[in-house]
Parts: C-alpha cells; sequence; structure tokens
C-alpha cells in the first residue's frame, strides 16, 4: 500500500444560529443546563431553501480551492451523512453534478457520527491500493431536519455542518496516513436510531403523528458506551503503532458532548491543551464535527505540518473508529 496524504481541508456552515436563550423558548430547559450537561452554547441552522448536499459543495469547493484543482480533478467522491437530501440517488450523485466531477464515481456512507472516521479509512485505502490519486471525502448532515424541537433531551444536541478533506499520494518524506481501527457493536442499534422511514417501518399518518421520523436516543446508555469505546479504540489504535499519547500532537473527537471528549483525554492521558473541542460554537454536527474541529485546530496554531494527529468518533449502530494521521500540510 503507498502512503497517502490529506492534502485540503474545506469547511461550510450556514449562516443561521439556534442558541440557547432560543431553546430556552422551544423546551423547558435552560442554558446553564444545556452548558453545564453539553458544552453547547450555539448551533448552525440550514435555512429552509438549504439541504445536505448544499452544504456539502459549498465544503467541497473549499476544499478544492485550497489545492487549486476543481471538479474534473477528483476521481472519487465520498459523501459520509444520516440526512440524504433523499434516499436515492445517492447525495454524492448530486455532489458529484454540481461539482462538475465528470470523471467522478461516489456514494453515500452512512455511519452516523462515526462517517467522517470511516470515510477517512475507506478513501486512504482507494488512494493507497493505487485505484485513484485523488478521493474526496465529505461529512454532511443537517441534523435539524430530523430532530425533535419539542424533546430536549436531543433538539439541545444538534447543529447543521459540513467539511471535506482531499486524500491524495503522499510526496517523498511523507507519512499522511498510519492506520485505523474501527469497529461496530449492532446490540446497541436500538439506543440511537431514527425508526421510521425506511423498510421497517415506512412512512404513514401514523409514523408522522408519533414522531417516528425524529432521532430517538437513550442518552445513558450511549454516553457510557461512546466514553468506554472511544477511549478503547484509541488507546488499541496507538499501542500497535507504538504511538505513546504524548507524541498525539492534537486529539480530534467526534464533538458529541463536552464531557465525553474530557473523559475520553483524561483515561488516555493526554494533555487537555492537545484535546480539540469546539461544540460550544456548532453543537453536534455528526459527520461534519471532525472537519469542522480539524479548520479550527489549524486555525489555532494546534495543527502543523509534521504533528501526528489523532481522529475519533463513536455513533449510532453503535459504529466507533479512530484514525492516526501525520499531518502534511
Amino acid at each position: 500500500m503507498r502512503r497517502v496524504k490529506i492534502s485540503a481541508l474545506g469547511c461550510y456552515t450556514p449562516p443561521g444560529l439556534l442558541t440557547n436563550k432560543d431553546l430556552e423558548r422551544l423546551v423547558e430547559t435552560s442554558d446553564q443546563w444545556i452548558l453545564e450537561r453539553t458544552g453547547i452554547a450555539t448551533r448552525h441552522i440550514a435555512g429552509p431553501e438549504q439541504a445536505t448536499s448544499d452544504l456539502a459543495i459549498e465544503a467541497a469547493k473549499a476544499a478544492l480551492e485550497q489545492r487549486g484543482i476543481q471538479g474534473p480533478d477528483v476521481q472519487a467522491i465520498i459523501v459520509c451523512t444520516v440526512t440524504p437530501d433523499m434516499f436515492f440517488p445517492s447525495t454524492a450523485c448530486l455532489v458529484q453534478d454540481r461539482l462538475g466531477a465528470k470523471g467522478a464515481w461516489g456514494f453515500d456512507l452512512i455511519a452516523a457520527c462515526s462517517g467522517f472516521v470511516y470515510g477517512l479509512t475507506t478513501g486512504a485505502h482507494l488512494v493507497g491500493a493505487g485505484a485513484h490519486d485523488r478521493v474526496l471525502v465529505i461529512g454532511a448532515d443537517t441534523m435539524s431536519r430530523i430532530i425533535n424541537y419539542k424533546d430536549r433531551a436531543t433538539c439541545v444536541l444538534f447543529g447543521d455542518g459540513a467539511g471535506a478533506m482531499l486524500i491524495e499520494p503522499a510526496g517523498d518524506g511523507e507519512t499522511g496516513f498510519v492506520d485505523f481501527l474501527n469497529v461496530v457493536d449492532g446490540a446497541g442499534g436500538q439506543y440511537l436510531k431514527m425508526p421510521a422511514g425506511g423498510s421497517r417501518m415506512p412512512a404513514s399518518h401514523e409514523t408522522v403523528d408519533n414522531d417516528l421520523h425524529y432521532v430517538h436516543q437513550d442518552g445513558q446508555q450511549v454516553f457510557k458506551y461512546a466514553v468506554r469505546t472511544m477511549f478503547e479504540t484509541c488507546r488499541d489504535l496507538l499501542a500497535r503503532n507504538k504511538v505513546r499519547p504524548e507524541d498525539v500532537a492534537a486529539f480530534i473527537p467526534h464533538q458529541a458532548n463536552q464531557r465525553i471528549i474530557t473523559a475520553c483525554a483524561d483515561r488516555l492521558g493526554i494533555p487537555p491543551d492537545r484535546v480539540i473541542i469546539n461544540i460550544g460554537d456548532y453543537g453536534n454536527t455528526t459527520a461534519g464535527t471532525i472537519p469542522l474541529a480539524t479548520r479550527d485546530a489549524i486555525a489555532m496554531g494546534k495543527v502543523k505540518k509534521g504533528d501526528m494527529v489523532l481522529f475519533a468518533a463513536v455513533g449510532a449502530g453503535y459504529t466507533a473508529g479512530a484514525n492516526l494521521w501525520r499531518w502534511e500540510f
């Protein structure tokens, strides 16, 4: 397998904002309660005219512009999302058309909050195998479309956003992708799901009336699994690559809950100043969180060329995974 690297990064968040004060007017909650339990202060919300493909396109364009290339230079597109514009065609098809990526193929990858980590793993192996030289991995979700704003347990958590990374062969002396460790525990699927809308429970008046097209979550079960599994996945990935926690320049986890992130980092022994947390500004954007956090880490000077970066996520499914990369731009 040839060496591969992340060569560009682009992100997009819609301009609309939903603050904790706004949520106080919708459900029985408070700014203090939300901040203490989640670390979230505000979220970006897509306008009524925007869908997931619109967010994905903006992020993709930003990444390609940073790299100085255009749509036709991309050979494959992976869109990681649980909120596609529609069941079919895939959001990747819509993005491919609007980017003008004439020679590219692509697909949607559904792994919920672990989607972007799974997408990076897949893209790295497509390029590493020599099948392609440029693969665009996009994480994009408009979670506001599947959130019940009468359910205070879930409506405080989520926002909308997108990010894209371009994967290419590494140059001489560059390391790029080091390794991955992804896992699935389908026994946990009952604890975080959208019950209706698929072949098991097709849309009907009854499913709509019973709010079954929204996110349903058992918060306690998800929290316990997320803390334990994110830690174990990162610990095992670092150990098998003989990378010490102190060698990690930036730990960039999925932004689901600040308490999950800090608990995992503490158990790994990664110092707080190396842990990237931006959930306060965006909420949980599902597949968009890791690229958004990476962009902010770069802006803060916490990710630089040559740094060892650890990405990690846990999501519905259950899904979980971690990626280890040497940052090369």
